[in-house]
């Protein structure tokens, strides 16, 4: 890897510790580049704009998730797919709490009054992907007859993310243990509902 691709490897772990603890819109050039011993315009260099550093810093964002969220699971052969669902939404649930006990990406969501930008565009397609991963893993359990037969894949995703919305919602007022409490209580729940007879 050259020096170049070493240097903006720094920057953008940096950044996304930084984004997490404080939200993608509190990076700026010059807060960075003090932050990893740089020149402002040093840093500049590799990103142009603050915006494109923001861009970068959401894909840097999206192969953590991978990282920590999805390859693990897949790793795990000859397993259920409840088992893997479990995996999958255990590691989702804390992929971003070792920083500010947030998702990253639930913080840089927001609602556009005027054209959306690059960075929520961005941001829209990872989330997207990522709900009609876990849409495809039910499925292949409904498919399988481990669930019902008659459950609705994108309802139960739907289902899902409400439960991984209140968590991280809970998470700021009654702490990591009683959230993730909730989070399992409701999962529980669905996945006896979902069972094949």
């Amino acid at each position: 890897m050259s020096k170049g691709k070493v240097t903006r490897e720094y920057i953008l772990t940096t950044a996304f510790q930084l984004a997490s603890e404080n939200g993608l819109e509190s990076l700026t050039i010059g807060g960075l580049a003090k932050l990893c011993g740089m020149s402002k315009s040093g840093l500049f260099a590799h990103f142009n704009s603050k915006d494109n550093l923001q861009l970068a810093v959401l894909q840097h964002a999206n192969e953590v998730f991978k990282e920590r969220v999805i390859a693990p699971a897949r790793v795990s052969e000859g397993i259920s797919v409840e088992q893997k669902l479990r995996t999958l939404l255990d590691n989702w649930l804390g992929w971003n709490h070792s920083f500010q006990g947030s998702c990253m990406f639930l913080d840089a969501w927001r609602e556009q009054e005027l054209e959306p930008t690059e960075i929520q565009i961005a941001l829209k397609k990872t989330v997207s992907v990522w709900v009609q991963y876990l849409s495809i893993q039910i499925q292949k359990g409904i498919d399988s007859g481990e669930f019902r037969h008659d459950i609705d894949a994108e309802q139960v995703t739907f289902e899902l993310y409400g439960l991984y919305l209140s968590a991280n919602m809970f998470y700021s007022i009654k702490g990591q243990e009683k959230s993730y409490q909730h989070f399992w209580s409701g999962v529980e729940r669905f996945m006896e509902s979902w069972k094949a007879n």
